[in-house]
């Protein structure tokens, strides 16, 4: 659309040609020729003419019919159709149609009532759009939609139970600007192999049969060319429903070229085995289904865009001079104010040093006193002088925290500011004259600032210095999630500071980067040990082996142990028992009824008559009795 500017000025008026295209442009032509001669009443009348002739593009009334039909009732069901058209429906909705009118698995007389409906709301629509899934046939070269309750026993039967092409045409011929009718019903049909034949010269086709529209600006698209058959896939959807959600409500693209997108995408997938057609035709001018978006509009330059930037250079340096040399650049507005502030913890941090110095020092000069045995005058006044020290450090202590947790705060805030900025809006909306406060006052006035969280970019910038000094293990991502708060709390636990853990703030930032090696020690699994910067494989020598502690043991050998046959090994019984002494002999002799042999030692002789053995009397004889 050309867009028609007037200058608006004492002088004549001048049309300017450029930026749109109007498509009604040609009604001005008529009407410059027309115009008053007053150049008053010339301006007047040549902008009304082009508020009512030059409209956007995108007030065009857009209305759609989308059908899927899954259950059918006397043949197996299909399971994409109702999917397919849930998706359509939704990509339509998402384009801003007017009317979006979604049913699914409709018997014949409420799909009647359906187009009828449409129809209605067609009349005053420049676009009107039906969509159909599910199954079709063509019988005597004409197309016809099936519905779910059809039976369709004999091939003349289409005529009273599914509904002809013709009848969905005629829902969309009210349409002044483009009629598009979609069929995703190119499937095989199950009713085609059980129908009786009444006449048997009439055909019953594979697919849809081929159709030349005879309105003007209509378009039928197949899902698979005419004569031929349509892929259900094997996800949810099929094909050629999927390709039309990618191309078909692409803003600014032409209506044709999406369904040649759609065409490639199918072919594509399918290995070229189905091939999507377009029927009918338009004419010269591009016809979208969705007006292109309009360019943004540039947004007007931040004045303080430039202070901006120059503050967060002095912030990275880092020191008096930097923010010095900003406040003599720019004296004045929010962002002169926040240096100051950053000057007044680089005060108290100072002050902070030197208070603990000189306490060192008072400290130092009473204990050298108290050694050498100073008199009680100078060591009472060292003492003195070393608690009034102390008490100066610890004020500027808390004085060095104020000031910091001011400036974190400050940081924390403007940071959250500045979000919006990113995106093109300006941030004028923060007064130049904000008051600063007095970091050694206390009270800084930030009402102005609105609380947010920190940018992506000083996360990211926080997750990699504590990265570099082996606190974090992750990615720098920019989400100051639990591990990053995690990382942060090891860093203060190693480095002794204090940093609020639940944000990524400049403070924070700062103190890391003045860590020049490792400060979180180096954590290594098990069997590796840390070596410097990296783990390294504990390798364990000959003989040893890794315990759990991670540390190298020697191997314990097995004694050796003898072994005997069993018929060898010695009744252990026998070996405790200690073996009988024989008597050594005494040099006596006794004899008995068959020989003689020496008395052993500890045994003696004795008589014994035969009366005590039972024989006769007067008999007798020695013999060896032992102890």
């Amino acid at each position: 659309m050309v867009r028609y500017v007037i200058s608006l000025t004492s002088r004549p008026p001048k049309l300017l040609i450029g930026m749109e295209r109007c498509y009604k442009g040609q009604i001005l032509e008529s009407l410059l020729m027309k115009l008053p001669r007053s150049p008053k009443l010339r301006r007047l009348f040549l902008a009304a003419a082009l508020l009512l002739v030059c409209q956007p593009a995108f007030a065009e009334k857009r209305v759609a019919l989308v059908l899927g039909n899954s259950a059918y009732q006397n043949v197996p069901s299909l399971s994409n159709p109702v999917n397919d058209s849930a998706v359509i429906a939704a990509k339509l909705k998402e384009a801003g149609f007017d009317v979006v009118d979604s049913r699914h698995d409709l018997p014949a007389a409420e799909t009647r009532r359906a187009l009828r409906d449409f129809a209605d709301a067609a009349r005053d629509a420049d676009i009107a759009v039906v969509y159909y899934a599910g199954h079709g046939m063509e019988v005597d070269g004409t197309n016809y939609l099936v519905p779910v309750d059809a039976k369709l026993e004999r091939d003349t039967d289409v005529y009273d139970e599914a509904l002809s092409l013709d009848r969905v045409l005629v829902a969309v011929e009210p349409a002044k600007q483009l009629r598009l009718v979609i069929l995703d019903a190119c499937r095989d049909n199950p009713f085609a192999k059980t129908m009786k034949r009444s006449v048997a010269s009439r055909s019953i086709g594979r697919g849809l049969a081929k159709v030349e529209p005879t309105s003007p600006n209509t378009l039928i698209a197949y899902s698979a060319k005419a004569g031929s058959t349509a892929l259900d896939g094997d996800a949810k959807n099929s094909p050629f429903t999927l390709a039309l959600a990618n191309h078909l409500t692409t803003p600014g693209l032409d209506v044709r070229k999406a369904f040649g997108f759609v065409r490639d995408d199918v072919l594509k997938t399918t290995g070229n085995r189905q091939e999507p057609f377009v029927y009918g035709s338009l004419g010269g001018n591009d016809v979208p289904l969705v007006p292109a978006k309009l360019a943004p509009v540039a947004a007007a330059p931040n004045p303080q865009a430039e202070a901006r930037a120059d503050y967060e250079l002095a912030l990275q340096i880092g020191n008096k001079d930097a923010f010095n040399a900003f406040l003599a650049q720019h004296p004045d507005g929010f962002y002169a104010n926040l240096a100051k502030i950053q000057l007044a913890k680089i005060a108290a941090e100072e002050a902070r040093v030197a208070a603990t110095e000189k306490a060192r020092l008072a400290e130092q000069e009473r204990a050298r006193l108290a050694a050498e045995g100073a008199q009680k005058a100078q060591q009472a006044k060292a003492d003195a002088d070393a608690k009034a020290a102390e008490q100066a450090r610890l004020a500027a202590e808390k004085a060095k925290e104020v000031a910091q947790a001011q400036a974190t705060e400050a940081e924390r805030r403007r940071a959250a500011t500045d979000i919006p900025s990113t995106r093109g809006t300006p941030d004028n909306n923060v007064p130049d004259n904000q008051p600063a406060g007095n970091a050694a006052g206390g009270g800084t006035n930030l009402a102005s600032l609105n609380a947010g969280p920190p940018p992506a970019e000083l996360i990211r910038s926080v997750q990699s210095e504590l990265r570099r000094v082996g606190c974090l293990t992750g990615a720098a991502d920019g989400e100051w999630n639990a591990a990053s708060q995690r990382s942060l709390a090891l860093f203060n636990k190693n480095a002794g500071t204090k940093f609020d853990v639940k944000l990524a703030s400049l403070d924070a930032l700062d103190a890391i980067k003045l860590k020049p090696s490792r400060v979180c020690p180096l954590i290594c699994e098990h069997g590796f040990k840390a070596d410097g910067d990296q783990c390294s494989r504990i390798v364990c020598g000959a003989g040893s082996f890794l315990n759990d502690d991670n540390e190298c043991e020697k191997r314990r050998g097995k004694t050796p142990t003898a072994k005997r046959e069993p018929d060898q090994r010695p009744d252990r019984a026998a070996q405790a028992r200690p073996k009988p002494v024989r008597p050594q002999a005494s040099g006596q002799i006794v004899c008995d009824d068959h020989l003689c042999h020496p008395v052993e030692r500890g045994c003696h002789l004795e008589f014994r008559s035969s009366l005590e053995g039972g024989g006769r009397l007067g008999g007798g004889s020695n013999v060896q009795v032992c102890n």
